[in-house]
């Protein structure tokens, strides 16, 4: 067995979770290897929508611009019961929310990972696969093999598993997998149609039976291409009797460890199955041409019972598993891979608080739980049954409502501070941001992109701290790893030599971070309030670092 050079963080999983995960850690000049079983990646729409929050984090990681390039924009939904049309769903946003949904293949979410991931010298090492590991006190020693029998030794600081549902780091670490899985087989295909419907608008057709319960389906995303569409349909029982015949549902779907999700084996759906099932439920008639693949895949509904254990840990499919109802699983995962990610490379140099790691688990896990009850609750009564208020509704299946108000890393707000929003909310954007020498205004998200851990100041500080010493402290409290900028209102004077600012020309920040005059702001790497400090001082900002950096370093 040949023994490599050690690396900082090893990723197992290729997917857009572990690829993300990669690019965060080569953005924080974190060293890692990432390998994958296949030798390619698969040609599958699999996972199509990203979710304004996904956009939001890959605004801040830098690669946005690629992402909307290569993606369709996804306008709304309309919805047919026994060919009827029920009304349609807008995804319509507030104003403040710097990007609306989108729908893009999964094999094109991962090409623009890989390539942004390769701008920092780190490439996916395919045909590779982990078969076992061992982590002691100070690391994880990981035999990799490759398609060729070849055996490799790697010691990594830390492992992390983003192989899927059938992850082999979530089986060798003994972390448990409990829920179930849908009786239902179905259908994807990827082909072309030639409706008259409005282009960027899903299609989800019903036909319920006279018990009201519905016995045929047919859901339809757009993605990129004249009238192509990612489709998903119930599999009918004579293909099904076909595919138990010829062994088909012991493909990728249904591994030997009882998790069944995923595409399966065997022969594909032709194109004349999904043909039959446009005839069927199609809002109007209808000839489906261009077929690029189709599978039939299961679904599972399963959490992992925690997302790591020392040194090891699980993101995406590895940890959670749901139904695709809202586009809610690889946009979950791309999340879990932020929020590891920042902490990964605090821990690797040594900068981490103790607890900073364990709050992966503490923060992620809570969120993996209600995206899996959720998406069931969907996938059986449907998003319309759902007694959350349209608004709200559309806000969290966006992801823009995730929070960590919970976790230890947050600095609470003082009893009787009823201020919407608080430490561990998600950082909002704002316009009207204008410097002394560009001459056109700039978002928030176009100051915090590329950056780290970032202080944001506002106003000036009668009863606290001035904005220097706060800058410097910040800088002297993380040794250097954060930035500051300070946000001044539109008619207050430029004093504040020697720490960058912009003015809130229209008073954008002021309304989104409810703030008068005088308040300071730490947001995380993945864009997320860990402090909201009124006439800020070095001590409360001390307080609010020394809960995610280590003493004394």
């Amino acid at each position: 067995m040949a023994r490599s050079a050690s690396t900082d963080v090893l990723i197992a999983g290729a997917g857009p979770v572990g690829l993300t995960l990669a690019a965060e850690l080569r953005r924080s000049d974190v060293s890692c290897r990432i390998v994958d079983r296949l030798p390619a990646r698969l040609p599958y729409a699999k996972a199509v929508g990203i979710q304004p929050r996904t956009l939001e984090l890959f605004d801040r990681m830098g690669l946005v611009r690629d992402v909307l390039d290569a993606a369709v924009v996804m306008r709304g939904q309309l919805t047919y019961v026994n060919g009827a049309e029920q009304g349609r769903i807008e995804l319509v946003l507030p104003p403040d929310v710097p990007y609306g949904f989108a729908a893009l293949p999964q094999y094109e979410t991962e090409r623009v990972l890989e390539e942004f991931l390769g701008r920092f010298g780190t490439r996916i090492e395919r045909s590779t696969e982990l078969v076992a590991f061992a982590q002691d006190p100070v690391g994880v020693t990981s035999r990799l093999r490759s398609s060729s029998g070849g055996e490799e030794e790697v010691r990594s600081r830390f492992l992390v598993g983003c192989d899927g549902a059938h992850s082999v780091v979530r089986k060798a670490l003994g972390l448990t997998f409990e829920g179930g899985a849908f009786p239902e087989e179905y259908m994807l295909a990827d082909v072309e149609v030639g409706w008259g419907l409005p282009p960027g608008y899903g299609v989800r057709s019903m036909h319920r039976g006279e018990d009201g319960a519905v016995d045929d389906l047919l859901v339809c995303i757009p993605l990129p291409g004249q009238g192509r569409y990612r489709m998903s349909m119930l599999v009918p029982p004579e293909l099904s009797a076909a595919r138990q015949a010829t062994g088909g549902a012991g493909g990728d779907g249904a591994g030997d460890d009882g998790v069944s999700h995923g595409l399966e084996g065997g022969a594909a759906p032709a194109l004349a199955d999904i043909q039959k099932v446009l005839d069927r439920l199609a809002p109007e008639p209808v000839t489906a041409s261009a077929l690029r693949w189709s599978s039939v895949f299961r679904i599972s509904h399963r959490l992992v019972d925690r997302y790591g254990e020392g040194r090891v840990f699980v993101a995406g499919d590895a940890a959670h598993v749901h139904p695709p109802t809202g586009a809610q699983g690889m946009n979950t995962g791309v999340q879990d891979a932020c929020n590891l990610a920042w902490k990964l490379a605090l821990a690797v140099r040594d900068a981490a608080h103790p607890r900073l790691l364990p709050s992966y688990d503490g923060e992620r896990h809570p969120v993996g739980e209600e995206v899996v009850g959720r998406t069931v609750r969907h996938a059986a009564e449907g998003v319309q049954a759902d007694p959350t208020a349209p608004e709200t509704l559309l806000l969290r299946e966006a992801q823009l409502l995730v929070n960590y108000r919970q976790s230890p890393l947050v600095t609470p707000l003082p009893p009787g501070d009823e201020a919407a929003l608080r430490p561990g909310d998600r950082a909002p954007d704002c316009g009207g941001l204008t410097g002394d020498i560009a001459a056109y205004p700039v978002r928030l998200f176009d100051l915090l992109r590329g950056r780290g851990h970032v202080l944001l100041v506002y106003g000036s500080h009668p009863a606290g701290d001035t904005p220097g010493d706060l800058a410097a402290a910040a800088r002297e409290l993380s040794r250097g790893r954060m930035e500051t900028c300070r946000i001044l209102p539109v008619d207050a004077p430029d004093e504040a030599a020697g720490v960058p600012h912009h003015h809130d020309s229209r008073g954008e920040f002021a309304r989104q971070y409810g703030v008068e005059e005088g308040a300071a702001f730490v947001v995380r790497p993945d864009g997320y309030l860990s402090a909201c400090l009124r006439l800020p001082t070095v001590g409360q900002l001390k307080e609010a670092l020394g809960r995610v950096f280590a003493q004394g370093t």
